[in-house]
């Protein structure tokens, strides 16, 4: 392999399409790259489908070189000039090391895998530019998509038969040069980043080996997966490609586990051939799976009778494990993103509403991110005195942000509640909350995850005001069955008071969200509910539900839909509501939704 230059020459010819996309550095930016890119190819008529699907391939190895090595944020500019040349740059923020004085720099397969080589039977040429502070990665493809030396060869592989397993024969290891072990590598790093479960990250791994690279694989997890109740000995997957030696093979594997290499070296290490369940003759290579500077499991895969894994299936097999690697930090990052949002989520709804004399109340709560938290909130609680106050709110933004906004939140307005404040002094009070604690604890909130998910805290994560739209009321009854009710919007929805006839009215007056302006002041409004008025309170899930351009309360939708549900009890309106919304638009709705209602007599 020549000397990379660390500097391509200018272009004259001026680009006719050219993009650019900032991604983040997570397993999902590749598949975002190949995207974006295909999308603007597939609008110049006439381009090659080979040199969309070489594009493609250089795409996707230069975006995860970046993501594996670098660990940042990505910026990827592309390119198709007026000589029909393409021309790709993934440019990072992780310089890793000077140019050499002679301005060249040597390949260096530990820095960049040995994918790149496949890059350069692509490309007419690539290199790296360096500079502050960061490196750009290129590569420029000829007219077409023809290679430097000449059109491609017949033994280049289609996308879908490279996916497709068929045993190896005489040849066929030399078959994954160029084209098709490029697109057995994008295909295959799209497959194995959307999964969020670490096991089937290694089912799927053994499924893509066995038995197109190997006799046999197994995939050991480490770490989090044997912290959570495994020993650690045994493999978590075995994969064979006679499947009735895949228990025999399984308990040798136990007996053996691999021994790792002192460092972080991801291999390929020499691993003991299982020879009691295979035979005698075989070789068997250990990978170390390494993500973020994390150990996180080592893949081992052998061959039946052969002496040595020929060059360019290790090579191969080297940049798969490394997409193995990512994708099992990523599902290991969302399980823990998905604990944290369940612990999170219990403590942020009341484990109850409460029972009031004299009224009737109906809750609808539909998270639209099951795994939760979600940015809405209610709440219905005894204050003491007689008095009974309730809540429905919803925080800017979702996720553990905004549940440390709405742990804060709930909490305080139980508090000032029982103390006695009225409910423009609550209002007042957390407003001031808001502005000060909340920022400050959701930032640190930021910045936590961001650590236990293993990626560096950046400028996004720092200092965000955490706006919160809220309805608060405070209900007493009355002996004679009507219902004094206090309440104030604060941002939110105003709440709609339906009356037995089907008069409905609103019930309150706008006023700004908390959070948003220090010292503002708020006030409050009072209406007898008499015996069989309805209060509707509802989030923008309702409101804002959408069916095209038109959304559920444009012309007082949600107004009229209540009137309709005149002589209803409190859960057949709640019921009615939830089912206009849903029916309103296709599909589910994609925001949160919750509505809470309330009925004297």
């Amino acid at each position: 392999m020549a000397a990379i230059p660390t500097q391509r020459e200018n272009d004259t010819d001026a680009p006719e399409v050219r993009g650019h996309a900032g991604l983040p550095g997570s397993p999902l930016a590749p598949g975002s790259a190949r995207a974006l890119v295909r999308a603007a190819l597939a609008d110049v008529p006439g381009t090659p489908r080979r040199f969309v699907d070489d594009a493609m391939a250089v795409v996707s190895e230069l975006v995860t070189n970046a993501v594996v090595h670098a660990g940042t944020d990505v910026d990827v500019d592309w390119r198709l000039e007026a000589t029909g040349a393409f021309v790709v740059e993934v440019g990072d923020r992780h310089p890793s090391r000077a140019p050499r004085e002679s301005g060249e720099t040597s390949y260096d397969t530990s820095e960049y895998g040995r994918g790149l080589r496949l890059v350069a039977n692509l490309a007419e040429s690539w290199g790296v530019t360096y500079r502050r502070g960061g490196k750009t990665v290129w590569a420029r493809l000829r007219p077409g998509g023809e290679p430097p030396d000449g059109p491609a060869s017949e033994h280049d592989l289609d996308i879908a038969e490279v996916l497709a397993p068929r045993p190896r024969g005489e040849g066929r290891d030399r078959d994954w040069l160029g084209r098709g072990a490029l697109s057995f590598l994008a295909e295959a790093s799209d497959l194995l980043a959307g999964q969020l479960d670490e096991n089937l990250v290694a089912a799927l791994t053994g499924q893509l080996i066995v038995p197109r690279l190997a006799d046999w694989c197994a995939v050991w997890l480490e770490g989090e997966a044997t912290a959570r109740g495994g020993d650690g000995g045994g493999p978590a997957r075995v994969w064979a490609a006679g499947e009735e030696r895949a228990e025999e093979l399984q308990r040798a594997l136990e007996k053996d586990p691999p021994r790792p290499p002192a460092g972080l070296r991801s291999g390929p290490e020499p691993y003991p051939w299982p020879g009691e369940v295979l035979g005698t003759h075989g070789t068997a290579l250990a990978f170390r799976l390494i993500a973020g500077g994390r150990p996180l499991g080592t893949l081992v895969l052998g061959r039946c009778g052969q002496p040595r894994f020929p060059e360019e299936v290790t090579g191969l097999v080297e940049d798969l494990s490394r997409r193995v690697a990512l994708a099992i930090g990523a599902a290991r990052q969302y399980a823990r993103q998905a604990t944290i949002s369940a612990v999170l989520q219990r403590g942020l709804l009341p484990g109850a509403v409460a029972e009031i004399p004299g009224v009737s109340s109906a809750l609808v709560y539909e998270p639209c991110d099951k795994g939760g938290p979600s940015g809405d909130f209610y709440d219905l609680f005894p204050a003491g005195d007689g008095r009974w106050c309730f809540a429905v709110g919803d925080v800017q933004g979702k996720g553990p942000e905004a549940a440390v906004v709405i742990g804060l939140a709930r909490p305080w307005l139980r508090l000032l509640a029982r103390e006695g404040y009225r409910v423009a002094d609550v209002l007042d009070r957390l407003n001031q909350l808001l502005l000060d604690d909340a920022t400050e604890a959701a930032d640190a909130a930021a910045r936590a995850l961001a650590a236990a998910g293993g990626r560096p805290v950046t400028a996004g994560d720092g200092p965000q005001t955490r706006f919160l739209s809220l309805l608060y009321g405070e209900l007493t009854p009355h002996a004679d069955g009507g219902v004094r009710c206090t309440l104030a919007s604060a941002g939110h929805p105003l709440p709609l008071l339906l009356r037995p006839d089907g008069e409905v009215r609103t019930a309150a007056r706008p006023q700004t969200l908390l959070g948003v302006v220090e010292d503002e002041t708020y006030t409050s409004e009072t209406v007898e509910l008499r015996p069989g008025d309805s209060l509707l309170c509802v989030t923008d899930g309702v409101t804002e539900r959408r069916s095209g351009s038109r959304q559920f309360d444009d012309g007082d939708g949600l107004a009229r839909a209540l009137s309709g549900c005149a002589g209803l009890s409190a859960e057949a309106i709640a019921e009615r509501i939830r089912g206009l919304v849903h029916g309103f638009g296709g599909g589910l709705p994609e925001d949160d939704l919750a509505l809470l209602v309330l009925q004297a007599g």
